[in-house]
């Protein structure tokens, strides 16, 4: 076929993806020029352009055209289902036949898998999750590399830890992409790489036999349609407000994301208490409301979906006309990302940043999460190399001073590195060479720190806004747009009413958040010398607890943060603290299952309150646990004692078993609290300032049950979730 035949046939395929029944769509030269490359030079490609540009399309015209010839199916290995969800529409529309294996569907994959094998699918759409599963590892992934037509990875910034969104499962693709017979094509697309991502993800694509340097696309990442704004407003108390007088004067429906769960589903509760109809969109969202969530907005039933990061790459709605921030994003090119779900389909959408005093502390802990320390990572290929079988997760816990999220990233990079390999039953070590790369690691620490520079700068930017953000991602052709709040003018004024205000105040001035007890004790404690293991008896353990609120909730965690940051000077606790903790006290007490809500199961009330010792923090604790005595009339019965050296203190809070195990030996009862206990008939309150994995409650609990405790309530300032 010619160039010129081949390029009528890709027209002819877009149309049918476009719905174009007059056959006049026509391709872009770029979309032209990566499609000849994959389909007639057998090339890999890799595509950086904006949102909304058409990078889907020039997979599914190369597969139709590919498939034309006798060629495999396309594997896509997609990061979100949402995405997942769009492509397979899309693919339909081309007469394209499209499956997927994720985690929403595994009842489905022995079909999809069987229907592949029998060629009758021409895409397929994996999660990169999938790519580390052992079983899909071994057994389906060297079939589909062996059989692929044309492979597909998009989103591929993640691909690169240089970028803001590495995932550790994407770098399973290195295998995949050495795996493939000569002459199979590649395709990567991303609308979010700068200049040094770009490069990393060319030259891993460059891995395998015969495969030649990658073509790189790369074009201006303007977007004409958005209008870029910053909001500077006082608390978190106005932004909610201005949401709920503004959210209608914004066209059509929209996203509102914020940077942590508990802050989405605040917000979520209140605009819908004002009225609005709106839904919650997060990483703890079941997966069919997640779908219908995304439904509804698609369908304009919603004026906005209220959305954590969950909801980014790859959702498709042409028509979207807005999304705000409540609180930045830690980076701009994150961002950038994120503000493309606008505007694609309509000549003018809202972008607007309502940046908060909370961001900071935010961007602090996911940053904790970055790469472990040489020492630590040394500690787990010893474990694993000293073990006579696979070690699981939970096995491996007690042992590495890590927490379970932290320690599997780590292990899946290891695992891509060589250094480790996932099995059936857990990890083993496979012996070979491995060097901590510490200057990569500290590089990359550095580019995070420089970005979140560029996210204060671009909030307090005079200049063009869509101008930064396209320097900040490299693109030669920046220039002012016209457009943002700093070339035209504020489309928007910092006005809130005082109704609206109120109400946000009381929202979320509103104390009390419940504390679930820790239930089961961890998995192989008694490797570590701590002889519990299985379900904690029902006469050892905390009952269900409260807090005074969330540290990353926009509420009581901006007055909390502050007060409990490691640096933060100790004293007495203060008024409004006391008094707030008053209030989640009587809410307590009358609420359902409470001790003065007058059910016939209702449990026995407190008749004490016993505080936890602290070495960084005595006189908060111990003067919350004597106002709260006094007030409920009840005597403070004493302290659990810490250990002197402060073992439990200097303890990190990794992982549940590394910190059950100080605790174990660090936490005991003074003998004048015993003796206080024993002549007890009734439960306690226990006072603590910050409940995080919940095992420093578990174990004083125990304690003061098996000393004669009939219940332990526990009660802190604060949770992190």
């Amino acid at each position: 076929m010619s160039n010129e035949d081949l390029r009528a046939a890709a027209d002819a395929v877009l149309s049918r993806l476009v719905g174009d029944p007059g056959g006049t769509a026509t391709l872009r030269a770029d979309q032209w020029r990566a499609i000849e490359a994959l389909v007639a030079e057998g090339r890999r490609a890799l595509v950086v352009q904006r949102t909304g540009w058409g990078k889907s399309a020039v997979y599914f015209v190369a597969t139709a055209l590919l498939r034309e010839r006798g060629s495999g199916p396309t594997v896509i290995v997609s990061p979100l289902l949402a995405l997942m969800r769009n492509q397979v529409e899309a693919a339909a529309r081309a007469g394209i036949r499209a499956r997927t294996i994720n985690s929403a569907n595994v009842e489905e994959w022995d079909t999809v898998q069987a229907e592949v094998a029998a060629g009758e699918v021409d895409v397929l759409l994996v999660s990169p999750e999938r790519l580390n599963n052992p079983d899909f590892r071994d057994q389906v992934l060297p079939k589909l590399a062996a059989a692929t037509g044309l492979l597909v990875v998009d989103e591929a910034h993640c691909i690169s830890d240089w970028g803001h969104d590495f995932r550790p499962d994407y770098r399973r693709l290195r295998t995949m992409l050495a795996d493939l017979p000569p002459g199979v094509p590649v395709l990567a697309t991303t609308a979010t790489a700068n200049a040094r991502v770009t490069a990393d993800v060319a030259e891993q694509l460059g891995t395998g036999e015969g495969s030649s340097e990658a073509l790189v696309l790369r074009g201006p990442l303007d977007r004409e349609s958005l209008s870029l704004g910053v909001l500077p407003l006082p608390d978190a108390a106005h932004r909610l407000a201005w949401l709920a007088d503004h959210l209608d004067e914004l066209p059509g429906s929209g996203i509102i994301y914020t940077l942590t769960v508990a802050a989405a589903e605040e917000v979520t509760a209140f605009l819908r208490q004002r009225g609005h109809t709106v839904a919650s969109y997060t990483g703890k969202t079941e997966n069919a409301d997640r779908q219908q969530a995304e439904d509804d907005l698609l369908a304009n039933r919603v004026k906005a979906l209220v959305a954590t990061s969950a909801l980014g790459m790859g959702f498709d709605k042409p028509d979207l006309g807005f999304v705000v921030h409540l609180g930045s994003p830690s980076s701009p090119i994150a961002y950038y990302q994120q503000v493309g779900r606008a505007g694609r389909g309509v000549e003018h959408a809202e972008v607007l940043l309502l940046p908060g005093r909370e961001d900071e502390a935010i961007w602090k802990y996911f940053a904790s999460l970055a790469f472990p320390p040489e020492e630590q990572v040394r500690r787990t290929l010893d474990v694993l190399a000293a073990a006579d079988r696979p070690v699981s997760l939970p096995a491996l816990e007690p042992q590495v001073e890590l927490r379970r999220s932290r320690l599997e990233t780590m292990l899946k990079v290891l695992d891509v590195d060589g250094a480790v390999r996932r099995v059936k039953g857990g990890w083993t070590a496979t012996g070979r060479p491995w060097a901590y790369d510490a200057e990569r690691y500290a590089w990359v620490a550095r580019q995070r720190e420089a970005e979140q520079q560029a996210m204060r700068e671009y909030a307090a930017a005079s200049g063009c806004r869509m101008e930064f953000l396209r320097r900040q991602l490299d693109d030669e052709a920046a220039a002012p747009c016209g457009r943002c709040d700093n070339c035209a003018g504020p489309r928007f004024t910092a006005e809130v009413s005082a109704a609206s205000l109120d109400a946000a105040r009381g929202e979320l001035g509103r104390p009390g958040v419940e504390v679930e007890p820790r239930r089961m004790w961890p998995t192989g404690l008694p490797a570590v010398g701590v002889e519990l293991k299985g379900r904690i008896p029902a006469g050892e353990l905390a009952a269900t607890g409260r807090a005074l609120g969330r540290l990353s909730d926009i509420g009581w965690g901006n007055r909390l943060r502050p007060m409990l940051a490691p640096q933060a000077p100790d004293g007495p606790v203060p008024d409004d603290v006391a008094s707030a903790v008053v209030t989640v006290l009587a809410d307590w007490a009358k609420g359902p299952g409470g001790w003065a809500s007058g059910a016939a199961d209702a449990p026995a009330r407190p008749v004490g309150v016993v505080c936890l010792g602290s070495h960084s923090r005595p006189q908060l604790i111990r003067s919350l646990a004597e106002r709260i005595a006094a007030v409920g009339r009840m005597p403070f019965l004493g302290t659990v004692a810490t250990a002197d050296d402060g073992a439990a203190a200097r303890v990190p809070r990794s992982n549940s078993a590394q910190r059950l195990r100080a605790l174990h030996s660090a936490l005991a009862l003074p003998p004048e609290l015993a003796g206080a206990l024993a002549s007890l008939d009734g439960p306690v309150l226990l006072v603590d300032d910050y409940a995080d994995t919940g095992w420093t409650l578990a174990v004083a609990a125990r304690l003061l049950r098996r000393a004669g405790a009939a219940g332990v309530f526990p009660l802190v300032l604060a949770v992190q979730g």
